[in-house]
């Protein structure tokens, strides 16, 4: 009984508290990781996704400059026509 009372009375390991505080600063650092990383992850693939947009509107973008690059050479055309009747007449 006395050596009960003894180890008792000397209060907890201190060993086995710095172990318990190395443990928990360990598995903190592990969740701020993975925190960390999830939050980059999500960063990425907003990113990605913008750049899915931006290609799509730079893939219309040069559709519809080929489709007025079209026309005006149309109406460069038409006014060149124009201009050589304005001349036979004038």
């Amino acid at each position: 009984m006395t050596a009960m009372s003894t180890a008792a009375a000397s209060g907890p390991n201190t060993a086995t508290v710095i172990l318990w505080i190395g443990v928990a600063i360990i598995m903190g650092g592990v969740l701020a990781v993975i925190v960390f990383s999830f939050f980059r992850w999500l960063s990425h693939r907003a990113d990605a996704a913008a750049m899915v947009q931006y290609r799509k509107l730079a893939e219309e973008s040069v559709a519809n400059q080929q489709e007025l690059r079209e026309q005006l050479a149309k109406l460069t055309e038409k006014v060149q026509a124009v201009e050589q009747l304005m001349r036979e007449v004038g």
